[in-house]
């Protein structure tokens, strides 16, 4: 049974998670495909745009059951590589070389809270909620803690990784894990509407800019940083699709790549 669809359209791939029965969570055969299939939609001239979406009431759960049970009766070293698999998965989405949209209209639980934190752009329905629930079982939120931690910082993951509580969409959106809150009906117009702003921009200049921001986060400010950003802007600038980007802009028409908002 297939765990997850990919639907590409006017450049953008929507990947929606097809387990509600299961409350999309995870299990070692979705991480191994889910994986696969981002490396290949990198590849994917179609493919501009990645949204992150999930069928029925809830985004992602997180582990699921069986899979957690088979892990508890595991050797160490077959937990150590089923970790290596998820925390995997976790860098191939948060690497995606493409603008990616997480569509969160439901729960997102543990592992279901990392795949929100490694999209460049989170949108929650108020319906959503969201729990770093590992300690809870037991664990820890290992795997995910770097990107979760990178979207809310440290401060605010002293206090959710520790308390597993739950947590509702406008306090997401308040500590950094989810760029807007929008009413269950407004999600997929708001997200239209992000796709929309995203088709504006140029194609290559949005993956700079991706990589400038891993780059340069949380580094300080010294001639090294300044020498490596005047670099970086020179050879854009050199680039056809920047000369193409301002002679739109002097002409006061639209740039080759932007189709009115339709990839």
């Amino acid at each position: 049974m297939n765990q997850f669809r990919i639907d590409i359209e006017k450049g953008v791939a929507r990947v929606t998670l097809t387990r509600p029965h299961r409350h999309n969570a995870f299990d070692d055969r979705l991480i191994a495909d889910l994986t696969a299939a981002l490396r290949e939609l990198e590849a994917e001239p179609a493919a501009r745009i990645l949204i992150l979406a999930a069928e029925g009431p809830s985004f992602s759960a997180g582990a699921e059951l069986g899979w957690m049970k088979r892990a508890a009766a595991a050797s160490e070293d077959e937990n150590l590589e089923d970790a290596r698999k998820l925390a995997e998965l976790m860098r191939v989405l948060d690497e995606f070389p493409k603008p990616t949209i997480a569509a969160v209209q439901g729960p997102a639980y543990g592992g279901g809270v990392g795949l929100v934190a490694c999209c460049d752009i989170a949108i929650a329905s108020t319906a959503a909620k969201f729990a770093l629930s590992e300690v809870k079982l037991g664990l820890i939120p290992s795997a995910i803690g770097p990107y979760v931690m990178a979207a809310i910082g440290p401060r605010q993951a002293r206090r959710y990784f520790q308390t597993a509580e739950i947590f509702g969409a406008h306090t997401a959106q308040a500590i950094g894990l989810v760029h807007e809150a929008v009413e269950p009906d407004a999600l997929e117009r708001r997200v239209a509407e992000i796709v929309q702003a995203l088709g504006k921009g140029a194609p290559a200049a949005r993956r700079e800019a991706k990589r400038l921001v891993s780059d340069i986060g949380h580094r300080p400010i010294d001639a090294a940083m300044i020498e490596m950003t005047a670099v970086r802007i020179s050879a854009v600038r050199a680039r056809e699709e920047a000369k193409e980007g301002l002679d739109a802009f002097l002409s006061r028409r639209r740039a080759a790549w932007d189709c009115g908002g339709e990839e």
